[in-house]
């Protein structure tokens, strides 16, 4: 096992709520992957400014990353599907 897959698999938890690979979740925080992600643009890429801002370990943004890095397809679809505007 590397040590990408080892993170994820310490870190990265799956919601029974919300199935799918882009709706996983921190263990033990329930902070979805998807929105590390799309916030990590909003702290230039700093990865100790994000699990500051989230107050979580660094290692699990690590994590969330690794996780992102082999699901890149489908969080990007739903980073894009929540700037949509919600219209009535």
């Amino acid at each position: 096992m590397t040590e990408g897959q080892a993170l994820i698999a310490r870190w990265i938890e799956r919601d029974p709520r919300r199935p799918g690979p882009s709706e996983v979740r921190l263990v033990g925080y329930g902070v979805a992957v998807w929105a590390l992600v799309g916030a990590l643009p909003m702290v230039s890429g700093d990865i100790d400014e994000l699990a500051e801002a989230y107050e979580v370990p660094r290692e699990a943004i690590e994590a969330a990353l690794a996780y992102y890095g082999q699901h890149r397809a489908a969080i990007d679809a739903r980073l894009v599907l929540n700037a949509e505007p919600i219209t009535p």
